[in-house]
């Protein structure tokens, strides 16, 4: 493969990658389609060397000449939406000393919470289907997920509407200090650092010290920071305390459980049946582990499963029953791929889940709009 040395004129802001892009080991920065929105992420991606295929440069230009009539722009969609998120909050937390930054990440949370309620499903399902995850917007994307779980646990719980706000934007802050170096940590294949460790054994009061510095004066958002890494017990940190704030723990538990269903470069995810007994064993069953039961079922959207018809499919959307969603069959009954996707009630005896697939390679190749089709997102 003959690379070539992206320039900086062939990156148009705010327009989709028409290649792929790769570093100089040919590791896969940033793929074909993906928006680059700022200055700042593109010097970013540049300063880690990036190349291009030559072939896929010249496919490119082929295809652009070649479409001689304008086709009608197609109206902007929610999965497309959800993919920038993590891009947009990338420029939104490099901006932190900019102006009004306390109304700005509230004006994002509200964003979050209008993906979420246009369709709740496949906000369940960004947060499950990570397979084709890049290790290097890690960060962010946590944190657009703690969120979405934040948003969902505070409505199950039935908290106001403004305290559930106050989770959401503790929930996209609560890693300030290191949004970067949790991309690093999830790419490496090594073990932790004792230097990266000492970081992020800081950052709680280090994002708490940069939030109150960008004018941020709620100290139920900033206490909730502070102490989302600490534990009844004492075990926590930074400081070990025991007495923590319910909005501190809630916090914690969308973080935790968030990363244990992320996969790393050193370790596979926890399957979210994993993760919920981990939670439930921590927790005792107690409302918080509740909630996220209540709110992902047993098997929440993105969920790779096998139905007693031996067909294998993915969990699509939640009914009344935690154990019974409706799914959408990829394979037939032998395993084979199907080129039509089918949904199921897997409520229905034939069709009934019977185990969830550990073999998840089949899905880095699936697009979610064969399981959603296309879904209008919401005007902010």
């Amino acid at each position: 493969m003959k690379v070539l040395r992206l320039p900086r004129s062939k990156v148009e802001l705010g327009k989709p990658l028409p290649w792929n892009v790769r570093d100089e080991d040919g590791k896969l920065l940033l793929s074909k389609g993906h928006v680059v929105q700022t200055e700042h992420q593109l010097d970013q991606v540049l300063e880690r060397g990036a190349f291009v295929d030559a072939e896929e440069v010249r496919e490119s230009a082929r295809a652009a000449e070649s479409s001689a009539v304008a086709q009608p722009v197609r109206p902007f969609g929610l999965l497309q939406a959800w993919d920038k998120t993590g891009a947009d909050l990338q420029a939104l937390l490099a901006d932190v000393a900019g102006p009004d930054f306390p109304a700005r990440v509230e004006q994002f949370a509200l964003h979050l919470i209008r993906l979420l309620d246009t369709h709740p499903d496949i906000a369940l399902y960004r947060c499950v289907r990570q397979e084709n995850a890049q290790h290097y917007w890690y960060g962010y994307t946590h944190s657009v997920h703690a969120a979405v779980l934040c948003v969902l646990m505070a409505r199950q719980l039935q908290w106001p509407a403004e305290r559930m706000l106050c989770l959401a934007k503790a929930a996209l802050t609560m890693n300030l200090s290191i949004m970067e170096l949790q991309g690093q940590m999830a790419g490496q294949d090594v073990p932790v650092k004792d230097k990266q460790r000492e970081k992020i054994g800081l950052h709680p009061a280090a994002a708490a010290d940069l939030l109150r510095q960008a004018g941020v004066k709620d100290e139920e958002w900033l206490g909730a920071i502070e102490q989302h890494h600490e534990r009844s017990d004492g075990s926590g940190y930074p400081k070990g305390q025991k007495t923590i704030s319910e909005m501190a723990v809630a916090l914690r538990v969308a973080d935790v459980f968030m990363a244990k269903i992320s996969p790393r470069a050193l370790r596979a995810a926890l399957s979210p049946q994993q993760a919920v007994r981990q939670l439930y064993a921590e927790d005792a069953g107690g409302p918080l582990s509740t909630s996220v039961v209540k709110q992902f079922g047993l098997y929440p959207p993105g969920d790779f499963v096998k139905l007693a018809s031996g067909e294998l499919a993915v969990v699509v959307q939640r009914t009344a029953s935690a154990k019974a969603p409706i799914v959408a069959a990829i394979t037939d009954a032998a395993g084979h791929p199907v080129q039509k996707t089918v949904r199921l009630d897997s409520g229905d005896k034939e069709h009934a889940i019977v185990g969830v697939v550990d073999d998840k390679s089949m899905l880095k190749r699936l697009a979610p709009e064969r399981l959603y089709g296309f879904v209008p997102a919401p005007k902010d």
